[in-house]
């Protein structure tokens, strides 16, 4: 059976992929696709998610805008990573998108597909700062106990990224972070320490640019970008392509394997805001609903994604 998803998301270059990938999954009934600011600003990571949708002739799949700002902090962008546009790209040249904006607020037409399915059977899969998720919670908290599950990209149980132990997504809005993992819904958090295992590499690349299409061209430019902002930001040979670990692990749990442990959010530390801690001392209790990503398949993830790049070829 497909999984019934919403991707809330920032897009940004692995957001891009992660789109991709839901759309060019039959595993995955991609419910429509709601934005949150993060990478950029929400009206540039808005027109970037129309851009990916036009460049994979993704017509029919509604985008609704959502928050942006934080709860609480002050905006955040990561320029540093994904350019002035959130999506700069290499050797492409992006379209003018023509897949349309949705009416509706992304918070409210979270709310109404929950509520207008069945219990148990969509899953939120947020790859950006949690705002929008957190805020549908509050609105209307019977959302909490039909979603079947929250799988997001962020965080870490070890490594940080935006501070020394916090990861960009829960460090800008940790507030919303904390509404999230602390709902007693099942959460799954792919957090740095499992996507920083999903690079890019050279072999990767070819695969990807073998398959001749405008869509390949298109993730080949991504990560042309990509590489460069991370060799420059922060020393990687390869980029990690965080955000579709998180869509991989719905489409094949088994490229993911996972520890439950209980997972919070740092509120008040002044070093530590945004951390997530997760909490090793086995075994979890009974009651635990948080998960964390621990290893991936790297051959059969990206096996996944250029699967799905081909389908939407």
């Amino acid at each position: 059976m497909t999984k019934k998803i919403i991707l809330d998301c920032d897009p940004g270059h692995d957001d891009a992929v992660a789109i991709l990938l839901a759309a060019g999954s039959p595993a995955i009934d991609l419910l429509g696709i709601t934005t949150i600011g993060g990478n950029q600003t929400l009206e540039k990571v808005t027109y970037n998610a129309r851009q990916v949708c036009t460049i994979a002739g993704l017509n029919e799949i509604a985008i609704h805008a959502g928050c942006t700002r934080p709860l609480v902090q002050m905006m955040e962008n990561a320029p540093d990573i994904h350019g002035d546009t959130g999506m700069e790209i290499q050797g492409y040249q992006l379209p003018e998108p023509t897949v349309e904006l949705a009416e509706g607020h992304a918070v409210d037409f979270i709310i109404d597909t929950i509520m207008s399915h069945e219990p148990g059977t969509v899953t939120l899969v947020p790859t950006g700062p949690l705002t929008n998720i957190a805020l549908a919670a509050r609105k209307e908290p019977r959302i909490v106990g039909r979603v079947a599950e929250v799988v997001l990209m962020g965080g870490g149980y070890h490594v940080g990224n935006w501070s020394a132990v916090a990861e960009f997504n829960i460090k800008v809005d940790p507030e919303a972070a904390h509404i999230v993992f602390n709902e007693l819904w099942p959460v799954t958090m792919v957090g740095l320490d499992l996507t920083h295992q999903a690079l890019a590499t050279d072999e990767v690349e070819a695969q990807i640019k073998a398959l001749g299409t405008d869509v390949a061209d298109f993730v080949v430019g991504l990560f042309g970008f990509f590489r460069k902002a991370y060799q420059d930001a922060q020393g990687f040979e390869h980029p990690p392509v965080h955000d579709p670990c998180a869509v991989a692990y719905l489409i094949d749990p088994t490229v993911v394997s996972t520890q439950k442990v209980p997972v919070d959010i740092e509120l008040n530390g002044a070093l530590t805001t945004g951390m997530t801690v997760a909490d090793f001392r086995a075994p979890a209790p009974a009651d635990c609903h948080t998960q964390v990503a621990v290893d991936l398949d790297h051959a059969r993830f990206w096996e996944l994604v250029i699967d799905s790049i081909k389908a939407v070829s």
